[in-house]
């Protein structure tokens, strides 16, 4: 599985309060910036983003979703890097018109991926394998499968995808939180994530209303099974 997931990055409320002594000083009414300073009689404060509420019916459902969020969390980074790399790989891609480089240069990248991450994705789950794959399609707007057989050839992807079955996986599942509840929590996990300074987010490559999902969602019907 760790070549599966190694080449996914080839394709690559908090207040405050202050004492109203200091903020009678003509100090305290300016904003300050490196050339200049801006006058003004308000206080400038962090954005707040509020969410819906979670409802779970059991401590169990609970668990379960705090435990899909670990796995979240530990995944969407990789996630994140392929998008990276993938925009890298095609806008250098574009340049280079002569197949052998082409296939040469990814070579070499791909090389570069696994000597870096190789070991860290080792460690990697078949559920945050799993996860993987979904985020990456959240990121790009492609699945893993497509990724590959762009980038490689219809016969890579094709064995790749063979690979993957082995472990229960499949490189062209898609990321779809308005059908798949367990898509839709994640989504919620990364949301609240990047809310708390967790994580840096992306905006996704899908499109997908976050509020109308909360309101479709109140009262799942799948419930969610971890495995």
């Amino acid at each position: 599985m760790r070549s599966i997931i190694c080449f996914v990055f080839l394709v690559p409320l908090t207040l405050f309060s202050q004492d109203l002594d200091s903020l009678q000083s003509e100090e305290s009414m300016l904003y300050k910036f490196e050339t200049d300073s801006i006058p003004n009689s308000g206080i400038r404060l962090k954005e707040v983003v509020l969410f819906q509420p979670l409802r779970f019916k059991s401590m169990t459902e609970l668990r379960e979703y705090v435990i899909l969020r670990n796995r979240t969390l530990r995944v969407y980074p990789y996630a994140k890097l392929a998008a990276d790399r993938l925009d890298t790989l095609s806008m250098r891609l574009q340049n280079i018109k002569n197949k052998r480089q082409k296939k040469i240069y990814i070579k070499r990248v791909e090389k570069f991926i696994y000597d870096e991450f190789e070991e860290e994705l080792k460690k990697l789950s078949r559920s945050q394998g799993r996860i993987l794959i979904k985020l990456v399609h959240r990121q790009t707007g492609a699945t893993t499968h497509e990724l590959i057989k762009d980038l490689r050839n219809g016969w890579k992807a094709m064995i790749y995808q063979t690979t993957a079955s082995l472990f229960k996986l499949s490189l062209k599942d898609t990321y779809d939180p308005e059908k798949i509840y367990e898509d839709f929590l994640i989504e919620d996990i990364l949301q609240r994530a990047y809310g708390d300074g967790l994580i840096e987010l992306d905006p996704t490559a899908l499109t997908y209303d976050l509020d109308a999902l909360y309101t479709k969602w109140k009262a799942p019907k799948t419930p969610l099974k971890m495995d």
